[in-house]
């Protein structure tokens, strides 16, 4: 699976919050790594929270996604190089100095990178991946990926070279495997719906598990 590093400039105000949360939730799910999303989004809205507190409302500000080896990687850049994220003890009832606090609870490791022209602040979660392009999801996605690369390979003109399906182009692939492996079903005498409701009861069984 392909996971490209991608990039969100926008202006550090509050109600960039849930635009901010979306664009994270949709690109977790097309990374296949939606059980991070949650995680992800607190750290995301922390870093931006803290620019506005300590930059100033207002400021232009990019949100960075990429892979670390295995781990997701967050960051956030604004071009002030003197308000530096601190870890604060602060109490429970503290209205202030519990962001950092939160990033550092919830993700593995985060620090500060200082460049000429802009401040990086970042975290990373461990996403229990074994390669950045891998997947979670054990022997059945394992043996899924080999029939799709294998069945959209066989759909492409001679000429083309074929490579790594993307996961819209994968999703058609898997529908349409879907599709023909009910009318092999039909055609050998068997019910597709019957094998549906078997195929249904047997993927919640393991994903629920």
């Amino acid at each position: 699976m392909s996971r490209k590093p991608w990039e969100l400039p926008f202006l550090a105000e509050p109600r960039e919050a849930a635009g901010i949360r979306n664009v994270i939730r949709t690109h977790l799910r097309a990374w296949g790594l939606s059980e991070h999303t949650d995680t992800a989004q607190l750290c995301a809205s922390e870093l931006v929270a803290n620019v506005i507190t300590h930059v100033g409302v207002g400021t232009p500000t990019t949100l960075a996604v990429s892979m670390s080896g295995t781990y997701l990687r967050i960051e956030v850049h604004d071009p002030d190089t003197r308000a530096l994220p601190t870890l604060l003890q602060a109490g429970p009832d503290a209205e202030r100095g519990r962001g950092m606090a939160l990033v550092d609870a919830v993700a593995d490791r985060w620090g500060v990178q200082l460049r000429a022209d802009r401040k990086v602040t970042w975290c990373e979660i461990a996403t229990g991946l074994t390669a950045p392009d891998g997947h979670i999801g054990g022997p059945r996605v394992t043996r899924a990926e080999t029939m799709l690369a294998l069945y959209g390979a066989a759909r492409l003109p001679p000429a083309a070279t074929p490579s790594l399906l993307s996961v819209t182009v994968a999703e058609e692939a898997a529908i349409d495997v879907i599709a023909d492996l009910l009318h092999w079903l039909q055609a050998h005498g068997c019910d597709p719906d019957e094998a549906l409701d078997r195929a249904q009861t047997h993927f919640e069984a393991e994903a629920y598990a």
